[in-house]
This record gives structure tokens, C-alpha cells and sequence, in this order.
């Protein structure tokens, strides 16, 4: 995708502790009235949608207050179900800051955006990193993913490229909604690593199930 067509306003869809990154694909089950509206828009136009994370974890604020930086990403496949619910999946294509909100009659919210700072997600970088430099990472990990009863497969991860990985520990991770943007907004992969590896030496992983997870 070239910068010249990225759009300057997008829908967005506030999503408490989920973050999507530029390249990775996630699974979307879309149910509640203002934001079916909002995929049909899209599917009608460019098919682009903002993931953005609420400032507050509270799903009972209708219009809560969001971060700055989200990442957009395109409808990739869309289905609908018998209860006229959509089954979509999105790829990220690029993280934005946000600029203010759009003032419309829609029932969802529209930002115009600024992508000046991650040209870079366009274009696939190089990263000079190994799998042996996430060892202690990946085992750390896997005594928290254990602990909240998650199941990766870890195999297949290695199977994937380091960005790939990486991202998709990230977005999976049982980390707090704060933690998640701290990664989001990670300038590349290896800083993205190092918070990884930051985040995880503050968890005390013998007292985690009296730690709060947003």
C-alpha cells in the first residue's frame, strides 16, 4: 500500500486489552448494533477500520476516552452469521496517531488520523534478531501463558518469521490494557522485544493470580 492512499478519516472501534499490529490477522466477532453499522459502511468504501484501545477498562462507558496511537486495518473476510452478526477477519496495514474526533450522526466514532510517524509499517524491515534471543522470553512467557491457562503452540510459532512471532505474543499476552499500547507503540521489533522482556520481570510469577489483569 502507498502512502498517497491512506485515508485521512477512519472508523474506529474501541476494544478494551486488544491490540492488532501492521502485518498480523485477527478474527473478529462483530455483534453489537453500532458497529454492524460500522462494517457495513466499510465494506461499502475502503474496508479500513481503526482498532484503538479505551483509556478506561469500564465496558459500561458508551464513549470512552481513547489513546492516541491504533492501529488500522482492513477487512479481509466477512460473513455473516444466521443471527445477522458479522464474522470478519482484519489485517493490520499500519499504526496512526489519532488527530480529534469526527462529529457526525453515525452511531460509531470516526477519527481523522496522521500516519507520519510509521511510514515504516508499510514496508517489510529486516530485523537482526534470532530466535535463541527470545529464549528467556519465551520461557518466562510460557509460565505466564501457563498460569492464566493459556494454550500456545510454541512450535508453530517458530515456524512463523521473528516479527510475526513476536506480534502475536503481544496481542495474545495476559498483559493490562496499559502494557498492551506500551507494545503497540513500540517504534520496531526490537524495542517491541525489549518491552516485552521489561514487562515480564515485573511479574512475580509465584504471587501472578493475586495480580490484577485489566
Amino acid at each position: 500500500m502507498k502512502k498517497e492512499d491512506l485515508p485521512k478519516t477512519i472508523p474506529v472501534f474501541p476494544l478494551s486489552n486488544f491490540i492488532i499490529f501492521p502485518r498480523t490477522t485477527v478474527p473478529l466477532n462483530i455483534f453489537e448494533p453500532r458497529y454492524v453499522d460500522m462494517i457495513n459502511d466499510s465494506m461499502k468504501s475502503n474496508k479500513f477500520i481503526g482498532m484503538i484501545q479505551p483509556k478506561n477498562s469500564k465496558e459500561s462507558e458508551f464513549k470512552p476516552e481513547l489513546y492516541d496511537i491504533g492501529c488500522m486495518g482492513k477487512i479481509t473476510s466477512f460473513r455473516e452469521n444466521d443471527n445477522g452478526q458479522f464474522l470478519i477477519e482484519l489485517k493490520g496495514i499500519i499504526r496512526f496517531q489519532k488527530i480529534d474526533e469526527v462529529k457526525s450522526n453515525k452511531k460509531y466514532r470516526e477519527c481523522n488520523v496522521n500516519f507520519n510517524n510509521f511510514y515504516d509499517d508499510l514496508s517489510y524491515q529486516s530485523e537482526n534478531l534470532q530466535f535463541s534471543d527470545l529464549k528467556l522470553i519465551f520461557k518466562d512467557l510460557k509460565n505466564l501463558f501457563e498460569k492464566r491457562g493459556f494454550i500456545i503452540n510454541w512450535k508453530g510459532l517458530e515456524k512463523q518469521s521473528l516479527d510475526e512471532t513476536i506480534n502475536a505474543l503481544a496481542m495474545a499476552s495476559p498483559f493490562t490494557l496499559e502494557e498492551k499500547q506500551i507494545l503497540l507503540e513500540a517504534k520496531n521489533l526490537e524495542l517491541r522485544k525489549t518491552k516485552i522482556s521489561e514487562i515480564l520481570t515485573t511479574y512475580s510469577f509465584d504471587n501472578y493470580n493475586n495480580t490484577t489483569v485489566q
